[in-house]
């Protein structure tokens, strides 16, 4: 009988086939770990960001730029890793 927790694309797959899908699922993970270290990173540099917007004249506002691109590579990098993750997680039953 089928195992009915997997999905039903997944449920006769080879094993060439299996190791492609856990091996892009564990670059989802990766992908969103690294998503999530750049928010943090971006939640700390958020800090000289808004004294660099204050202070510093016309244009020129390298921390607020790099926090701008800090927090867009964490919306990135997580959402490609759900993207990658997706389908059947490993630990639930």
């Amino acid at each position: 009988m089928a195992n009915l927790s997997i999905p039903a694309e997944e449920r006769n797959l080879t094993p060439d086939e299996v190791a492609a899908l856990d091996s892009r699922r564990h670059w989802g993970l990766t992908c969103q770990v690294i998503g999530g270290q750049f928010a943090f990173f971006a939640i700390l540099i958020t800090v000289w960001a808004g004294q660099d917007a204050t202070y510093s004249p016309g244009w020129v506002h390298p921390m607020l730029y790099l926090d701008i691109l800090t927090a867009l590579l964490a919306v990135i990098f997580y959402f490609y890793g759900s993207h990658l993750k997706r389908g059947n997680l490993d630990f639930l039953d």
